[in-house]
């Protein structure tokens, strides 16, 4: 995966998985403009390219993120909207506007819901506010047991008001206003039981558990799993009578593919399958 100059996150990528460190550890890796337009760029990159199958979010040191980066904030949407490239402090010391402008926070939520590569939220360590946003809008989601996950914006009068719309799809509506209202912060176990993360493991396991899931996503259809997920994107929204007729014509196209008749055919021969990706 070739990528450009980032200055705010870092990338690698090993056996199909494209892994995108948030890298401002002096600041817990706490998200701004530049570090959001950068994450942009690298999905649209990982997307394009054959050799990722799964993309892997994670923080550098011992913290996911810290949430937005206050010292980034200018008055409006909790300063990750710029209608320019910020020229606030970046962490990596180079010019913000070293890439071309792609988006704000509520654009990169957009971008991660809709991305036709699985996204694996690995959550190192506290994941607050807009890193709490960036969980909720992955498709996994494993924490360390370490980990406390939580929106405190309304303790310095703020409210998490992009967020709530990744969350409100996660959670029921009496666990999502208590964790936004009451601002308090919760363990990894506790987010399991609500359903925000699928797994909390001891932070020794935690490497195991999220290549446990990347190797499951690498063996499937990159195919099946793109048109998968952009049907599950398109329907998300919409009521039953308007996503049946969408998704048969979703599954039409999905039995159509060379992927969907070795699939069949793998199973009914009892060996396994060899994609093609058409």
């Amino acid at each position: 995966m070739s990528t450009r100059a980032f200055t705010a996150i870092l990338t690698a990528v090993a056996d199909s998985v494209a892994t995108v460190t948030l890298h401002n550890p002096t600041r817990k890796n706490a998200i701004g403009p530049v570090m959001v337009n950068e994450l942009l760029h690298v999905l649209e990159i990982a997307a394009a390219d054959p050799a990722v199958r799964v993309i892997v979010i994670t923080g550098a040191g011992d913290a996911f993120c810290a949430g937005g980066d206050f010292s980034q904030m200018p008055d409006q949407t909790m300063g990750l909207r710029s209608a320019e490239p910020s020229s606030a402090p970046n962490p990596g010391g180079a010019e913000s506007d070293a890439l071309p402008h792609k988006g704000d926070y509520a654009d990169l939520l957009l971008a991660m819901t809709r991305s036709p590569k699985p996204i694996v939220a690995r959550v190192n360590g506290p994941a607050m506010g807009g890193g709490l946003g960036l969980v909720a809008a992955s498709h996994f989601a494993v924490a360390a047991r370490t980990a406390r996950l939580g929106t405190p914006e309304i303790n310095v009068g703020l409210f998490p008001m992009m967020i709530m719309a990744v969350l409100q799809r996660l959670l029921s509506k009496r666990h999502l206003l208590e964790i936004m209202l009451l601002g308090e912060r919760m363990d990894a176990d506790h987010a399991v039981t609500i359903g925000l993360i699928n797994k909390a493991v001891d932070a020794r396991d935690l490497d195991a558990a999220v290549k446990q899931i990347t190797d499951a996503l690498s063996a499937k259809s990159p195919l099946i799993m793109r048109l998968g997920l952009e049907a599950f994107a398109a329907q998300a929204d919409l009521d039953l009578e308007t996503a049946l007729p969408l998704l048969r014509e979703r599954l039409a196209g999905v039995l159509a593919t060379d992927d969907a008749r070795e699939g069949l055919t793998a199973f009914l021969e009892k060996r396994t399958p060899v994609w093609v990706g058409k």
